[in-house]
């Protein structure tokens, strides 16, 4: 595979008067895409897909040449699962690890963490009805134990998380008593 082929897709994909918030826009991605200074082009692009409405083909091309280049792509993918299926974002206050139940370890930032999340659901013995989503912790390599940060959600059945609304308080749990607490910051769902 020719890695330009799929960077040269997504940048026909970036629409014109785009720029990042650090400033960059697509002129740049295209001249390093003519210097074929890929990992730089590819960053950049990356960088632009948060500034626009990008969708799933957008990410999944990036994914797809970080994966030629032996980048992480890992964001990538994640952009593009919630392209498909919507963005939760919250804040995320872990309990301390002298706590029961909480965690003694760092969340890692890359999406691996798999939590269940009382969302308000009920089942219909009365107990909460537990969901799982991963975690995506942003501005950091990881949330420490006993840490507060902001995080991004990929529920493993979006459709039940739909009534979230920013200010609701979620808690998530590993073992029985809970491990930490969060309060919806952005739901977004596609139409």
């Amino acid at each position: 595979m020719d890695l330009l082929d799929p960077l040269h897709q997504a940048a026909a994909l970036v629409p014109d008067g785009v720029a990042s918030a650090t400033g960059v826009t697509l002129a740049d991605a295209v001249e390093y895409l003519e210097h074929r200074e890929l990992e730089v082009a590819h960053g950049i692009l990356t960088e632009l897909g948060e500034a626009f409405p990008a969708g799933t083909a957008y990410w999944e091309l990036l994914a797809a040449s970080a994966a030629e280049m032996n980048l992480p792509r890992a964001w990538c993918l994640w952009r593009a699962a919630e392209t498909r299926h919507g963005i939760i974002r919250a804040d995320l206050q872990l309990f301390g690890p002298d706590r029961p139940g909480a965690r003694r370890v760092a969340i890692p930032a890359d999406g691996v963490a798999r939590p269940l999340w009382d969302i308000g659901l009920v089942m219909p013995e009365g107990h909460p009805d537990l969901r799982i989503a991963r975690i995506w912790v942003e501005g950091g390599p990881e949330l420490a134990a006993g840490g507060r940060g902001p995080v991004r959600l990929a529920p493993l059945g979006p459709e039940g998380w739909r009534h979230l609304r920013p200010g609701d308080r979620i808690t998530m749990h590993e073992q029985s008593p809970p491990a930490g607490i969060a309060t919806v910051t952005q739901v977004s769902f596609p139409a």
